[in-house]
């Protein structure tokens, strides 16, 4: 018990001093899970609109299968575009693999699901005599469906950082494509993994300390938005 306190202490005096590893992988978190919840958005919006307000042949194929994509296995995710950006692989010309970029793709292949079906569902929630109600009054179908997305915007942001919260806490993707390179492509899952196994306890709960921070944060503003 002795040395889970002393761990503990250790790695809130490593916190409180902004040690630079510490800071360091915190950049790196944070850059590659904002730029692919970014990516992501970009991607997973437009899908989750398009199955919750228009009907096509095919749409429940379409629905289970990202529905089915939620629980895909991380390090099958991370397996995959390892393969794709190995040397032998069909995009191993780029020299991608081991870069925060590679960490980038997999996060976005992993947190386009999350987005699509929260914004599915968020759309799907609005009252849908609120966009007939606009196309009757005279407005095109652009406005409509700009104030159906209105409507939504909660709901849409929320899929934002519930995607967020989870890409910067996946540690399968992150050591399979970025090699945890101090400095470079270690986050803050990656360098509690590694600093575990080495039995730097203290500053493996530095690590863990800024992540919790940042899911906390993350979760707070779900919340504070959700009840807006």
């Amino acid at each position: 018990m002795e040395f889970l306190l002393e761990g503990i202490w250790e790695g809130i005096l490593l916190v409180l001093r902004a040690d630079p590893e510490v800071m360091t992988a915190s950049w790196v978190t944070v850059r590659v899970s904002f730029g692919a919840t970014v990516v992501a958005g970009l991607i997973g919006l437009p899908i989750g609109w398009a199955l919750a307000s228009h009907r096509f042949r095919g749409r429940g194929a379409a629905i289970s299968i990202i529905q089915t994509l939620l629980g895909f296995p991380t390090v099958v995710i991370g397996l995959i575009v390892y393969g794709f950006l190995s040397r032998r692989g069909p995009l191993g010309f780029a020299n991608l693999l081991f870069t925060p970029t590679a960490i980038v793709i997999g996060l976005v292949i992993l947190s386009i699901p999350i987005i699509s079906v929260f914004t599915m569902t968020a759309v799907s929630s609005v009252d849908q005599r609120a966009r007939e109600t606009a196309l009757t009054l005279g407005a095109s179908s652009r406005l409509a469906a700009w104030m159906v997305l209105r409507e939504a915007r909660f709901g849409l942001i929320a899929a934002i950082l519930g995607a967020f919260g989870r890409v910067s806490s996946e540690v399968g993707i992150a050591m399979m494509l970025g090699g945890n390179i101090k400095g470079y492509t270690r986050t803050l899952t990656t360098g509690i993994a590694l600093e575990g196994m080495k039995g730097e306890f203290g500053f493996g709960i530095a690590l863990g300390v800024v992540l919790m921070a940042i899911i906390f944060l993350t979760n707070l503003g779900t919340r504070i938005l959700q009840k807006s």
